[in-house]
């Protein structure tokens, strides 16, 4: 997530993990060589921070399995290096605590899932060692689809956020809403930091979305937020969302306007998320001048699929929708 310090050393800056909205940031590459396209990264981080969204380093969307352990480090020290704020394994934990990291996303790996996916104490005792043995306090990346169908149940991650301190959080790109809501039931009151307190005060256990299709009831289920790749090409919309369906919880007059800009949010997530990363890239490149494509086996999209993407209501409408409110003529 963010970074904090710089050649291997942390500063004495805390920046404290809060509930809010992140965006797994794309890794780009140089259309010949396929090398890091840092400029265009640099740029990138900039321009989704400066909307008030949090930046994920290498994530599934920044097709962190086609990086090396070196090309991750380079982008978590050209964040840090470009905003000055921002900045799997133990052994990657550790590097990037090294290059200035504050916090790591950990994915169980999809390798071995048919021993251990219905296997709870492999499961949790993988998560107890990574979080255990990990410099910086690790959020837990629950995606079925990127993990061989390993899917955390609610009573495992609740289970793990008690007896791990060193856990502040989990990503839950399965979907599942009510998952969502059995986890925020359990870990958002005050008495649940009481009575399990962090590791570092300051990374307390988030309950975070992977879509933001469901940002507005996630809100009012106590959920802390979403981690989502719409933020890269919507940023200022999707923390414009954030902010009303935090206020309407307090003001229900606020409510109509959260859920239209839910409505026009949600059916854009659906209609972009279904080309992955090559369609975001794409429309990255089509608004903003860079994205480029995705680093091989992965190929971009097909010009016809392209142009479908680009001409979809859905996709005009959040395009429209991210100008309107971060107050540009072009985003």
């Amino acid at each position: 997530m963010s970074a904090n310090g710089v050649n291997g050393v942390h500063s004495s800056v805390v920046r404290p993990l809060t509930a809010g909205i992140y965006a797994p940031i794309p890794t780009f590459f140089l259309p010949e060589s396929e090398d890091l396209d840092i400029p265009s990264f640099e740029a990138h981080v900039v321009r989704v921070a400066t909307a008030g969204v949090g930046p994920l380093l290498a994530g599934s969307m920044g097709e962190a399995h086609h990086l090396s352990h070196g090309e991750r480090i380079r982008l978590i020290t050209a964040a840090r290096k470009a905003l000055d704020l921002l900045a799997s394994t133990i052994e990657l934990n550790n590097e990037a605590a090294a290059a200035g990291a504050d916090y790591a996303i950990v994915i169980a790996s999809g390798y071995f899932a048919g021993a251990i996916a219905n296997n709870k104490k492999a499961l949790k005792g993988f998560w107890t060692e990574v979080a255990a043995k990990s410099p910086i306090p690790v959020i837990i990346y629950n995606y079925p689809g990127a993990s061989g169908g390993i899917d955390l149940d609610s009573d495992l991650i609740t289970e793990l956020a008690m007896e791990c301190p060193n856990l502040c959080g989990v990503k839950l790109t399965c979907g599942n809403v009510g998952k969502l809501t059995r986890i925020a039931a359990s870990v958002s009151g005050p008495e649940f930091s009481q009575l399990y307190p962090r590791t570092k005060d300051t990374a307390p256990f988030l309950v975070l979305g992977g879509f933001i299709d469901f940002l507005v009831p996630s809100a009012f289920a106590d959920a802390h937020g979403a981690i989502t790749g719409l933020g890269n090409l919507a940023p200022h919309a999707i923390a414009k969302l954030f902010a009303l369906a935090e206020a309407a919880r307090k003001d229900p007059s606020i409510l109509p306007e959260a859920l239209r800009l839910q409505g026009i949010i949600a059916r854009a997530d659906f209609t972009i998320a279904k080309t992955s990363i090559a369609g975001t890239k794409f429309l990255l490149e089509k608004v903003y001048g860079y994205g480029g494509l995705p680093r091989k086996p992965l190929v971009g999209l097909e010009p016809s699929a392209a142009q479908a993407l680009w001409e979809h209501p859905h996709t005009q409408d959040v395009i429209a929708l991210e100008r309107e409110i971060s107050g540009k003529t072009k985003a």
